[in-house]
């Protein structure tokens, strides 16, 4: 793409075209006519369903899943064509149609069938086989063409180890299912494509999303970079820490790293481009901080959602143990744009450039809605019932003004939107519904947790390191959601065996799989904010992984000190980690900067860096030693400096 005057944003075309090279998700038809009709009253019907299904919760929980899938399969086949450059984008293509009539009668088929389905209890007739087969395939290629092809092949390469389970090598061996067995496991069980994945999809991770689409029709996401310029503009570098600001509340609403990376990097680029940062370390900024918007407090990740079901704990543990790890990834960050901007000499907005204060604060209201969620998982109000009173709360807040007001047609466009939303996460679920299934059915997750843990020689550090590598490599270009499933089947059981906190475990795994999405060959956040900047993709992936170092580091000081995850700490020893581990952010934000009071010689980044470590590694004796490596450095720089050209700098 051309590179943009840099006090322009991008159009909602442009934007869109960024999306839809970079995020499957978003490379839709746009069909008009009678079909546009019945796609519109389609993802309609999808979200009344879904809220009448939540409000009532009378609806058994097979044919609730069933019939989710055939909404979302239906649906996918009529908005996501088969090749996404290939043909017209306002016309669906016959065969297209014909797939998302099946569709329609797979996901009836338990609400008709359940009787003599639950009757027969695994023996299968003609009719079953065909429909579970279809049901399979179709599910497969709704993966593909919505989510990607990665998760896709994984979902088949699994599949097809369940059906060779005799022919597999060594401890891989196991005695195989037949295609009977393989597809009944599949449609016909709690354990496949019907399993725990797409029940979270179905019940938390639907009523979240629509909880986004109904905050963006009050324009919160414009209050986001209002608010975020009203309290960092002004500061050294303010642009910079105006994307992470705004990036950090822009994933209470967007649960994808690409989107929130477009829609928030489409104003926030442009604006660190106009004060003097480079292309790639701009469009960096914006991957490394929208990428950490799936890690914050308090709605995270659609996987955080399926934690709950993993691990059998409440949402609002899950959200209070990410609370200190996602504050000290954002500080992290912060950190090395403030050196960044003091090293090129860079400075703030000025004050025109700034929106009206009064303004921005008369719209704080709009926070309201978060502030209830919170509130609600603190008191032990279910995640389905909190998400549900803060759609009702979003609405009721948004009539305090008639500029935020959602009226009838606006929440006709929330429901929609939030279905449209949905459809992706469907389907990837249903795909991790297939690995769990294998997974479950062939012992596999215990087999290569052992064979992980042997291959580490029962290290933790290296178990650790092979299960960061893992997670890379199967986020890269899956979405976060399918990554975690995969992951927490198979590398998640190495690390408990090792005698780690189950949720330290996936709390690593998750990490990891999020940091995928900006760490390069394959960083799709970071190619997404090189399409906005106009920089070089691969050098924007390797600025954002330096920018995001902490979450390199952070899952491993949480595995080693579980206490940062809230997990039977005292609050004076929290306060203490969290001070040493924000210390050491500083130490290694100047170390791979190069700069902090002034600009370090090659040696001194080195003992920044080494000083940082050890101030984050949780043990008392390494604090020590980082805390007086940190101290010698600031008192060396301090009377080294050139005082007439360095000052110390307002954070």
């Amino acid at each position: 793409m051309a590179d943009k005057p840099v006090h322009e944003t991008l159009s909602e075309e442009e934007q869109q075209k960024i999306l839809e090279k970079y995020d499957p998700e978003s490379a839709t038809r746009k069909v008009k006519g009678a079909l546009g009709w019945i796609i519109f009253f389609g993802l309609l019907a999808f979200s009344i369903f879904q809220l009448y299904a939540s409000i009532t919760q009378s609806v058994p929980r097979q044919i609730l899943l069933s019939i989710h899938l055939g909404f979302a399969l239906s649906l996918i086949f009529l908005l996501f064509p088969a090749r996404r450059k290939a043909g017209r984008k306002d016309r669906v293509a016959w065969y297209d149609v014909i797939l998302a009539i099946i569709s329609v009668g797979i996901g009836a088929y338990w609400p008709l069938m359940i009787e003599t389905i639950v009757n027969r209890v695994g023996t299968l007739t003609t009719l079953d086989l065909t429909v579970g087969t279809l049901a399979v395939l179709l599910t497969l290629e709704a993966t593909r063409r919505a989510v990607g092809l990665p998760i896709t092949i994984i979902a088949l390469l699994f599949m097809a180890y369940a059906y060779f389970g005799p022919s597999m090598p060594g401890f891989l061996a196991h005695r195989g299912l037949n295609f009977e067995s393989l597809i009944n496991t599949m449609f016909f069980t709690s354990q496949g494509i019907l399993g725990t994945p797409l029940y979270v999809s179905a019940t938390f991770i639907f009523l979240f999303l629509l909880f986004g689409a109904f905050l963006v029709k009050t324009g919160v996401g414009q209050y986001f970079n209002d608010l975020a310029l009203s309290i960092a503009g002004r500061r050294i570098g303010g642009p910079a820490k105006v994307a992470i600001f705004s990036s950090a509340l822009q994933g209470t609403i967007s649960g994808s790293s690409v989107a929130n990376v477009v829609t928030s990097g489409s104003f926030t680029i442009p604006m660190m481009k106009k004060l003097g940062y480079r292309k790639e370390f701009a469009g960096a900024v914006e991957a490394a901080a929208s990428t950490g918007g799936q890690i914050m407090p308090p709605v995270m990740g659609a996987a955080a959602f399926l934690m709950v079901e993993f691990i059998g704990i409440t949402y609002w543990e899950i959200a209070k143990a990410a609370a200190i790890p996602a504050i000290l990834y954002f500080s992290g960050i912060w950190i090395m744009t403030h050196f960044e901007a003091k090293r090129v000499g860079l400075k703030g907005l000025s004050k025109e450039e700034m929106p009206d204060r009064k303004e921005v604060l008369g719209k704080i209201y709009l926070l309201l809605p978060i502030l209830l969620i919170i509130i609600l998982l603190m008191t032990g109000v279910s995640v389905m019932r909190a998400a549900l009173w803060s759609i009702i709360g979003t609405i009721v807040v948004s009539a305090i003004r008639k500029s935020t007001r959602i009226g009838f047609k606006q929440m006709v466009e929330a429901l929609v939107d939030g279905a449209r939303t949905a459809l992706s996460v469907a389907a990837a679920t249903a795909s991790a519904g297939i690995i769990v299934g294998v997974v479950t059915k062939t012992g596999l997750g215990l087999k290569l947790a052992n064979g992980l843990v042997g291959l580490a020689n029962e290290q933790l550090l290296l178990t650790l390191f092979f299960t960061m590598l893992t997670s890379i490599v199967l986020g890269m270009g899956s979405p976060t959601t399918a990554n975690y499933v995969i992951t927490s089947t198979i590398a998640a059981p190495a690390i408990i065996l090792l005698g780690v906190p189950a949720l330290s475990a996936h709390m690593f795994v998750f990490y990891f799989g999020i940091v995928a999405d900006i760490t390069p060959p394959v960083a799709l956040a970071a190619f997404a904010a090189s399409g906005v900047s106009g920089g070089e993709p691969i050098r924007t992936g390797v600025n954002a992984s330096k920018l995001a170092i902490a979450a390199f580091i952070i899952p491993y000081m949480f595995v080693l000190s579980p206490e940062l995850l809230m997990i039977d700490t005292t609050v004076p020893y929290l306060i203490w980690m969290v001070f040493t581990a924000f210390t050491g952010m500083i130490g290694i934000g100047a170390g791979i900067i190069g700069f902090w009071y002034r600009k370090l010689y090659w040696f001194e980044r080195i003992i920044a860096v080494v000083a940082g470590l050890m101030l984050m590694y949780p043990e008392g004796m390494s604090d020590i030693i980082g805390l007086v490596l940190f101290v010698a450095m600031i008192a060396t720089q301090m009377f080294t400096k050139n005082k007439g050209k360095y000052k110390l700098a307002e954070s």
